[in-house]
């Protein structure tokens, strides 16, 4: 009996696939893995005497191919293709290059769009000359128009790429921003290089503005190299504000991991005066850092480790070492009272308060506590200090109330699967930013959560090409300018509110 069944089984395959090969020769194809419009629709040559009845046919025809497993229909080749699993150099064909495809003919499209000069507003009917008429009819608090008017703002910015002013002419960037960090007024941004034979460089980029309302980027004379790769940076107030900068290291074969504080005025050569403090403190692999600027805990900085955080005295070198249980992804320190908040790569979040003595194992130190559903990549403090924002690996952002310890808001269409990627908060426009591991640059409204903008790169996307950027009302200071500066790979970009700008092409030292 299973003899027969098999050989029927083989005569009844056979029979039917040299009928669907007839079938396929009947309407005009060779038997490959194509889809004939004829099966579900009129023929090609029926299209041209009834063009309007076929275009439609043949475009239901082309949605409604149907999705074989192992096999990747081509729309615009009118026939099937084999997936691999992995990368065949006969046939390179995978589901992986496929979708890489398809988002970046998406990026070249945004791209388009972005650039047209009638783009969407942010919210429906949302315009400067409406808001201006609704202040003065006194339909709108002053607060509330200068929120909307930066929302429409950001949404008008176009690119501009930046040239990087330089002592030495002869030798433009050639190494890939990793990096870019500004400090509290965004006069100086701290730039981390990949160099081509490994390690990093670094330096500080000095910005202002010029008369015709363009900005100018110059970078310092000194570039610090090192062979070490850095895991987190941030400015550090030890002099006067944002005197220094505080770098985590990994260690490298003998060498242990360190955190070290250097001093900004050590890359540029035309500063002779040195603040005194250029130390390094040996601390094995740091994820995060984090410099205080209250003043019960005047010079302290924190580290966060796997499964501990460390608060250290940058003058003593004393330090206070908690217990996590979790690798602490990120900190930032409150400035009203000298408070570190921590994010776990649990999903936890919590606050150290430095008054107090206890750090059991228990936790019982840990003063507030609440959870995300993923590892935490960032979190940043609202200046009340009752909210918090915070961002995960599964691309959810929130706003937490510390008070309650309850989500309050979610901001939506940001994504993350595995990267560490910050958040960049600009509570005094009201906005809120972070760069996705799709590349694409999203700006939200802080207060109701709204999509204000989504700014596709100017590269193609990839692990190595996703951008870095900072936001500023005055980039370049109190007579700086308003708008984005982004880089990506060795390129650097500026997106200004000004839609009149014009790029700089002056001389060095010409306003």
């Amino acid at each position: 009996m299973k003899r027969n069944w098999r050989g029927r089984g083989k005569r009844f395959f056979h029979h039917h696939r040299a009928d669907w090969r007839r079938r396929d020769h009947s309407a005009g194809r060779s038997p490959e893995y194509g889809w004939d419009h004829a099966t579900a629709g009129p023929s090609s040559r029926a299209a041209e005497s009834n063009s309007d009845q076929d275009t439609a046919s043949s475009s239901r025809a082309t949605t409604a191919a149907p999705e074989l497993p192992g096999f990747y229909f081509d729309p615009e080749k009118n026939r099937y293709f084999r997936l691999l699993p992995g990368h065949n150099n006969c046939n390179p064909l995978t589901r992986e290059m496929l979708e890489t495809k398809e988002q970046e003919k998406k990026r070249a499209k945004l791209l388009v769009e972005d650039e047209h000069p009638n783009k969407k507003a942010p919210r429906t009917g949302l315009n400067t000359a409406l808001l201006l008429q609704r202040r003065h009819l006194g339909m709108l608090p002053s607060s509330s128009y200068c929120r909307l008017v930066h929302e429409v703002k950001v949404s008008e910015m176009k690119r501009h790429k930046l040239e990087v002013q330089s002592s030495d002419s002869n030798s433009p960037n050639t190494d890939n921003f990793r990096l870019i960090v500004a400090d509290s007024a965004c006069e100086q941004v701290f730039t981390v290089n990949d160099v081509s034979h490994g390690g990093c460089k670094y330096g500080i980029m000095n910005f202002r503005g010029c008369r015709k309302g363009s900005l100018s980027v110059e970078m310092c004379d000194n570039l610090y190299f090192t062979n070490r790769k850095m895991t987190s940076v941030c400015w550090a107030s030890v002099t006067h504000s944002d005197s220094h900068v505080l770098l985590c290291l990994v260690g490298i074969s003998q060498t242990p991991g360190c955190v070290s504080l250097l001093p900004a005025s050590l890359f540029s050569n035309s500063n002779p005066d040195q603040p005194g403090m250029l130390c390094s403190f040996k601390i094995s692999t740091a994820w995060s850092c984090a410099w205080c600027l209250n003043p019960q805990a005047d010079k302290t900085f924190s580290t966060g480790l796997s499964r501990h955080v460390i608060v250290t005295d940058a003058v003593t070198g004393r330090r206070q070492t908690y217990s996590t249980g979790s690798d602490v992804l990120t900190q930032q320190f409150a400035l009203r009272a000298p408070v570190l908040f921590n994010g776990c790569r649990s999903g936890e979040i919590f606050s150290i308060d430095l008054r107090q003595r206890g750090r059991g194992r228990d936790h019982s130190w840990k003063t507030c506590r609440f959870y995300q559903d993923s590892a935490v990549t960032s979190v940043r403090l609202l200046q009340d200090e009752n909210y918090l924002l915070a961002a995960d690996m599964l691309g959810k952002i929130k706003l937490w109330d510390v008070r309650v310890k309850r989500s309050v808001k979610q901001y939506e269409g940001h994504h993350n699967e595995y990267a560490y990627l910050p958040l960049h908060l600009s509570e005094q426009e009201g906005l809120l930013l972070a760069v996705g591991q799709d590349c694409y640059t999203r700006l939200w409204s802080l207060r109701d959560g709204h999509l204000i903008r989504t700014i596709p790169s100017p590269h193609p996307a990839g692990k190595d090409s996703i951008p870095n950027v900072v936001f500023s009302s005055q980039l370049g200071g109190r007579r700086g300018l308003p708008g984005l500066l982004m880089a990506v790979q060795r390129d650097l970009y500026y997106y200004p509110y000004n839609n009149d700008y014009q790029d700089w092409t002056g001389p060095k030292g010409q306003d």
